[in-house]
């Protein structure tokens, strides 16, 4: 579900990449694959690896490998390469990652002079969507359920503003950048689409620590309470922000 509407923001950041060159490329938090691969053939790279370390994506990712395009499991958040990339390529996937400064130094180690780094992260921690989540798990009987501590949303927590990634390319030696917040206009059937859009991403830190049961009545009361806030409407306007961010490097 949303398919077309997940991949905008991957296309939008491939158009950054300048094409010329890339022989070697990584995707990290590949997840099913389907990006890499057209990240793969739009840039007419010559050997790329996704990354990722759930089982069930790399899986998936499997099916999508060939000559060239390969798919291993890793963390990405220490991970690094021995500056012998041409391009470093995250698509929402840093966010689920802290200390972002220390994990974007690692990535850029990764590239080979004249590499470039092109990184998406979601940027809607203090949207309704995410919002209400946070609210209804401050209630009971979820608050017992997470031992009095709700799981942190890692969109508030780990992503920074855009400018605070601009000064960080610009310390870490990118010679070129662009860095920009995008609104995706997302036009949903129905208010109560969001929790569909939302039940994959930040819904998920919930599911893992709930029983299936409480779950299930977890997502009610946030649905309920999303309704409340933002109007029971169809169609429904979702504005989801995204920060789209590249760099190249000279030396």
């Amino acid at each position: 579900m949303f398919s077309v509407e997940r991949s905008q923001p991957f296309l939008d950041l491939i158009g950054l990449v300048e094409p010329e060159a890339i022989t070697r490329a990584v995707d990290l938090g590949c997840g099913s694959g389907e990006l890499t691969s057209l990240a793969f053939d739009r840039l007419g790279v010559a050997d790329m690896v996704g990354l990722d370390n759930s089982p069930a994506m790399l899986h998936a990712a499997g099916a999508h490998a060939r000559p060239g395009l390969r798919f291993e499991s890793t963390d990405i958040a220490p991970w690094t390469s021995g500056g012998d990339l041409d391009l470093v390529l995250a698509n929402a996937s840093l966010q689920w990652v802290p200390d972002h400064p220390a994990v974007l130094a690692r990535w850029t180690a990764a590239l080979a002079p004249g590499g470039q780094l092109a990184v998406q992260v979601p940027s809607n921690a203090s949207m309704p969507s995410h919002t209400v989540a946070v609210e209804v798990a401050h209630r009971e009987p979820f608050l017992s359920a997470f031992g009095g501590v709700p799981p942190v949303d890692p969109v508030a927590a780990n992503v920074l503003a855009p400018e605070q990634y601009s000064q960080l390319l610009y310390d870490l030696g990118f010679d070129r950048q662009h860095v920009r917040l995008q609104v995706y206009p997302h036009v949903l059937a129905s208010s109560r689409d969001v929790v569909q859009w939302v039940r994959g991403t930040t819904l998920t830190r919930f599911q893992r620590l709930l029983p299936p049961e409480l779950f299930e009545r977890f997502v009610a009361d946030y649905t309920a309470r999303l309704v409340e806030v933002v109007g029971d409407r169809s169609p429904f306007f979702f504005g989801f922000r995204r920060v789209l961010m590249w760099g190249c490097r000279s030396t």
